[in-house]
C-alpha cells in the first residue's frame, strides 16, 4: 500500500507511506528515464517512511554492464529512488533492495534525516552503491545497515555538513569520500562526521579518493569509533585514483586534502598494507591525525599489517599500528620527493 497524505504534526507538509513492496520492471524498454526509476524533485517537508521495500529488481541492468561483460559497451542505468532538490526531507524505516544502479541517492538537498534503513544487494552487482550524496548540505544518517557491490556510502561534490553514525556496512567497498576531480572538475566536500561504524568483508575501509588533475578541497572529515573485519584497505587516501579503460595521465593539480581526523579505529585487515596515505606530490595532505588505530593482520592470508605514507603531514597520538612512525604524539612529514 501506498498513501500520500498530510502529515498529522504541521500543516503543509507531506507523508509518503510505503506499507508493502514496489517492484521495479525488469524491461529496460519500460524507462524513458535510463537513469532514475523513482525520483522525488523539489518537494519541501517531505517524509517518507511506513516499513515498506523498494525493489529495484536489478538483475537485467547487472548482467547488461560492461562491468560484468567487457564485451558490452558502457551504458547508464537507473538509480533506484532519488532525491533531488528537496528540503527538509525525512526517509526513514525502509527497505532497499537490488538496485539498477544506486539504491538511494540524495541529490543538492538541504536538511535531511534518514534512519532505520537497510540497503541490500547481491555481492556481485556492478556499481550498487548503498546511499549516494551529491550536492547535499545538512544531512543526518542514522542506523543504516549497508550490503551491497560498491560503496556503503558515497559522498561526492558539493556536500558538506554530513554526519553518519552507527552505520553496518558490509559486503561492499566501505564509506567513500569521492572521487572528487574527474576530468580536471573543480571538488569540494567538507565537514563529514562518522561516527560508530562496523564494516565487514568490504574491498575499503575508510577511503577518500581523488583524480590527478582536480582541484578544490576534502576538509574536517573525522572518522571515530569504528570496527573493521577482514577489511582490505582499511584506511586509505588515494589521490592517484583512475577508474577508465586508458591509462590516466600524470598531472600536478590535486584536490586538497586537509584536517582529517581517524579516531578510535580497531580491526583486523585482509590487505597486508592495512593504512595507505597516497597524498599529491603537488599538494600534500595537511593536518592528518591518527589517534588509537590498531589494526592486525585477519589471519588468513597475510602473517603482518603495515603502513605506507606519501605526501602527507601526519600527528599520531596514542598507539597507532602498523604506523608511519614509530613514535608517540608526533608530527611528521613523509616523502616529498
Amino acid at each position: 500500500m501506498i498513501l500520500l497524505e498530510k502529515s498529522n504534526r504541521r500543516r503543509n507538509h507531506l507523508a509518503l507511506r510505503i506499507e508493502g513492496t514496489i517492484v521495479a520492471s525488469d524491461d529496460p524498454s519500460d524507462y524513458k528515464d535510463k537513469t532514475h526509476w523513482l525520483e522525488f524533485e523539489e518537494i519541501g517537508h517531505l517524509a517518507v517512511e511506513g516499513g515498506g521495500t523498494f525493489d529495484g529488481n536489478g538483475k537485467i541492468w547487472w548482467q547488461n554492464s560492461c562491468k560484468v561483460n567487457k564485451s558490452l559497451p558502457c551504458s547508464a542505468a537507473p538509480t533506484a529512488v532519488t532525491f533531488t532538490r528537496c528540503k527538509n526531507l525525512r526517509v526513514t524505516n525502509l527497505k532497499f533492495l537490488n538496485a539498477q544502479k544506486m539504491h538511494l541517492s540524495f541529490q543538492k538537498c538541504v536538511n535531511v534525516k534518514a534512519s532505520n534503513l537497510k540497503l541490500t544487494a547481491p555481492e556481485h552487482s556492478p556499481n550498487t552503491d548503498g546511499i549516494h550524496i551529491t550536492a547535499t548540505r545538512n544531512i543526518g544518517l542514522t542506523n543504516c545497515v549497508i550490503g551491497t557491490c560498491d560503496d556503503c556510502i558515497s559522498i561526492v561534490s558539493g556536500s558538506k555538513n554530513i554526519q553518519a553514525t552507527d552505520i553496518i556496512c558490509g559486503p561492499g567497498h566501505g564509506i567513500s569520500i569521492g572521487s572528487l576531480g574527474a576530468r580536471n572538475s573543480e571538488g569540494h566536500v567538507s565537514n563529514v562526521f562518522v561516527n560508530r561504524a562496523t564494516l565487514t568483508g568490504t574491498t575499503n575501509g575508510l577511503r577518500i579518493k581523488t583524480w590527478q588533475g582536480g582541484s578544490g578541497y576534502a576538509k574536517n572529515i573525522w572518522f571515530q569509533n569504528i570496527a573493521m573485519d577482514r577489511v582490505k584497505n582499511p584506511i586509505i587516501i588515494d589521490q592517484d585514483y583512475c577508474d577508465q579503460k586508458t591509462p590516466c595521465h600524470e598531472q600536478k593539480s590535486a584536490v586538497q586534502i586537509s584536517n582529517v581526523i581517524y579516531s578510535n579505529i580497531n580491526g583486523t585487515s585482509s590487505s597486508e598494507v592495512a593504512l595507505r596515505l597516497d597524498c599529491s606530490e603537488s599538494f600534500p595532505c595537511q593536518r592528518i591525525v591518527m589517534q588509537d588505530v590498531n589494526f592486525k593482520p585477519d589471519g588468513n592470508d597475510i602473517d603482518n599489517v603495515e603502513a605506507s605514507c606519501k605526501n602527507v603531514q601526519l600527528r599520531t597520538r596514542g598507539k597507532v599500528s602498523p604506523s608511519c612512525s614509530s613514535g608517540e604524539d608526533k608530527e611528521l612529514t613523509h616523502s616529498f620527493n
